[in-house]
């Protein structure tokens, strides 16, 4: 039976309350982000809900098709993190059920309304919603470990120390991270600690703020750190390390930003950018900032020097 697009929204709003989200998700936006995971139109019925896999991109598309509501291509992002992000933890969502190693990153990634909450809402407004709304909420906890153990089998493990591991998202860019890591500062800087190492999924994978502390580093938390940084003791660097599977190296424009990022730094730097091979290194070569330095996981043993006085070192 058809109803107003505005009682429609009305209606999933309300849903969003019964299930418990935060004041912040209990509005038309979200209902809406709601409504295009069901594919569930003003002229349906809640009992037609549909759970298609859908990107953020397709469901804006789908709310200005169905709803008339056009959003702004910048509201993408608040879409993903302030409806989408609190369904998955609601166990309402699913994302990336697919493939769950796909990259936080990806521009593939796809989200899904998950099987019990399809359940939950094809009854919405009939005799049997307080039964099995009390059911779904019960079990809202194990239903989001539930659908987050999928990816967290994904997760790669990086060894820090011994002992120490950590386990960062899945996907290229993180496989790089681990051989930076592991492989380049074994071979090239194997007395060096690790401050920090970054993760497209939560940004700081880790982070020694302490000892940053003590060299003279404060970063500010929206500063776009490199993927990377180790400091060498024995000679008293700081090594930067942007690693580089879809977006560009060290180049010029980067060389200052890192600069001014780590300007009360009391030691040295020194850049690096890692390529996980050759051939996307060739891709970048005339990018490369000149008094840098390039390693490259497919050729570990090496490094490209790119001019300057000394390898592998600082400059004023």
């Amino acid at each position: 039976m058809s109803i107003t697009k505005a009682k429609r929204i009305d209606e999933a709003i309300e849903v969003l309350k019964h299930i418990g989200l935060p004041p912040a998700q209990q509005n038309k936006r979200s209902a809406l982000t709601l409504l295009a995971l069901l594919n569930l139109t003003s002229k349906k019925n809640w009992d037609s809900s549909e759970k298609p896999l859908m990107g953020i991109t397709p469901i804006m598309d789908w709310m200005a098709e169905h709803y008339s509501q056009k959003y702004k291509p910048n509201t993408r992002e608040t879409i993903r993190r302030d409806s989408m992000h609190q369904f998955v933890q609601a166990g309402i969502a699913l994302y990336n059920p697919d493939k769950p190693d796909r990259p936080v990153n990806s521009p593939d990634a796809v989200y899904q309304i998950s099987p019990e909450a399809l359940c939950l809402f094809k009854n919405f407004g009939t005799p049997e919603w307080d039964d099995l709304l009390k059911i779904f909420l019960s079990n809202c906890t194990t239903l989001s470990k539930k659908y987050a153990k999928p990816r967290d089998m994904k997760q790669i493990p990086v060894q820090l120390s011994e002992g120490q591991v950590i386990q960062i998202s899945p996907g290229k860019h993180s496989v790089l991270i681990k051989s930076i890591v592991e492989d380049f500062a074994s071979r090239f800087i194997h007395e060096a600690i690790l401050l920090y190492v970054g993760d497209t999924g939560k940004k700081w994978g880790y982070y020694d703020k302490c000892k940053m502390f003590e060299l003279g580093i404060t970063v500010d938390a929206h500063g776009k750190m490199p993927d990377v940084v180790f400091y060498y003791p024995s000679k008293n660097w700081l090594i930067l390390v942007e690693a580089v599977t879809s977006h560009g190296p060290v180049d010029g424009k980067r060389h200052e930003e890192l600069e001014q990022l780590f300007s009360k730094s009391k030691v040295g730097i020194v850049y690096v950018t890692a390529f996980p091979s050759r051939e996307l290194m060739s891709k970048y070569i005339v990018e490369i900032a000149w008094e840098t330095d390039v390693w490259v996981a497919d050729a570990p043993t090496h490094m490209i020097h790119f001019n300057g006085s000394r390898f592998l070192g600082p400059y004023q």
